[in-house]
């Protein structure tokens, strides 16, 4: 399926990227998105990891002997 890039500044970067890496432009774009995506692969397996924690954390039972140092008001701040 073709791509049509109506605005010329993108044109334009797209040119020099080219031009700076010796591929053609269709090359240029590809390892260009490709890159973007892995960017935002990362970012979903840190996200991923980060719940996978939270859920861990969220699995240890309150305790009922626990002792708290501090005496809290009604704002949720120590006193």
């Amino acid at each position: 399926m073709p791509l049509q890039i109506a605005n010329p500044e993108v044109v334009r970067k797209v040119d020099e990227l080219a031009k700076a890496t010796g591929l053609s432009k269709t090359a240029a774009v590809g390892r260009a998105v490709d890159r973007m995506l892995s960017e935002l692969g990362g970012d979903a397996r840190q996200a991923d990891r980060l719940s996978a924690l939270l859920a861990q954390l969220d699995r240890i039972p309150e305790r009922a002997d626990a002792y708290d140092p501090l005496s809290w008001d009604e704002h949720g701040l120590p006193r």
